[in-house]
């Protein structure tokens, strides 16, 4: 029995330590000038212990050097091919080329779009017709390769889709957008999939920087409905998130934060000094597992955006002054992911 009990233990302790060692992550994107090799990229998220890796597409030379690595991995099925996978056939080549084709790779999620929005002026309104069925597809794709255990479906959400975010337990989806996200809550609670969300105090509001930036000594918002106070932005953003889930069904689906970060340079309030401060505040707090006030005692699984500036990248230049290191590898601020 004491042995049993010893043993027991020891498992619960690797348990515990395998989560807190992938709670962090850094999206990689590859949209820049001058960056590194697919295989030195891998190396610098090992030398680092950055243990998950978000790409956006299933680039194959970032899947060969990810072999044997065991670095988590949130993998993307672009809004351009979201068409074509409407298709069973099509899907079931797309898994099995990119997921089947890498078994030492440790696949967790496969993000199906990103940040599609039923919105014209957004600029991805006619993709919104294909997000679930592709999602529908490569599950079925991933079940059939009996891969549904350890690989979750989901898209990639964003704070844009919210009609209302304040206070954080009124968060509502766009009238619009509620036809679009409801059947996909509906399929992430159905199969015990997380919902994949971009989400940036950045662009949401900067006019109070301590409590965007974390650095608020205390409480700024409280919520009226439930007592609630917050403290920084990004667990507002998140909490409210979690409403507008719960509005459509989706009160048990867990969020995954896909994208955060903050940029360096190319707009209001971003400056290095600016993105080393929401970075190192970010990454203390995911790593205190304090949760959010709505949802506290809850881990917050998050990637980083990005490992580094993505100078070809469209829209804003803010856009573009992401990244956490430098193209010659050199860490751009002092943070750790151990």
């Amino acid at each position: 029995m004491a042995t049993m009990i010893v043993l027991l233990g020891l498992l619960i302790s690797l348990l515990v330590s395998t989560d807190a060692e992938t709670i962090l992550g850094v999206c990689y994107g590859r949209d820049g000038d001058g960056l590194p090799s697919q295989q030195d990229v891998v190396s610098l998220y090992q030398n680092n212990n950055i243990t998950k890796m978000r790409i956006l597409d299933p680039d194959q030379a970032t899947l060969q050097a990810l072999k044997g690595t065991n670095i988590e991995l949130i993998i993307g099925v672009p809004n351009d091919d979201l068409q074509s996978l409407n298709d069973q056939g099509a899907a079931n080549t797309w898994v099995k080329n990119n997921i089947q084709n890498y078994p030492d790779v440790n696949f967790i999620y496969i993000a199906v779009g990103n940040e599609v929005d039923p919105d014209p002026s957004h600029g991805t309104s006619q993709y919104v017709n294909f997000v679930l069925p592709t999602m529908q597809n490569v599950q079925n794709a991933i079940n059939a390769a009996g891969l549904g255990n350890q690989i979750k479906v989901s898209t990639a959400t964003y704070t844009g889709l919210l009609g209302n975010s304040f206070p954080p337990s009124d968060g509502a989806f766009h009238d619009d957008v509620q036809g679009f996200i409801g059947p996909i809550i509906g399929f992430l609670t159905e199969n015990n999939s997380p919902m994949l969300a971009n989400i940036y105090p950045y662009f949401s509001d900067l006019s109070n920087l301590p409590y965007a930036l974390f650095t608020a000594p205390g409480p700024v918002v409280t919520d009226n409905n439930n007592g609630l106070q917050y403290s920084n932005l990004f667990d507002a953003i998140l909490d409210a998130h979690y409403a507008a889930q719960a509005r459509l069904g989706g009160q048990n689906v867990r969020i995954v934060v896909s994208e955060s970060g903050w940029p360096s340079a190319g707009g209001d309030a971003a400056t290095v000094e600016n993105a080393e401060t929401y970075y190192t505040n970010l990454i203390n707090h995911i790593k205190g597992t304090t949760g959010t006030p709505a949802k506290p005692g809850r881990s917050i699984e998050t990637c980083l955006f990005a490992m580094f500036d993505e100078s070809n990248k469209p829209g804003v230049e803010s856009e573009k002054h992401f990244g956490i290191f430098s193209p010659n590898q050199q860490p751009k601020y002092q943070l750790s992911f151990d």
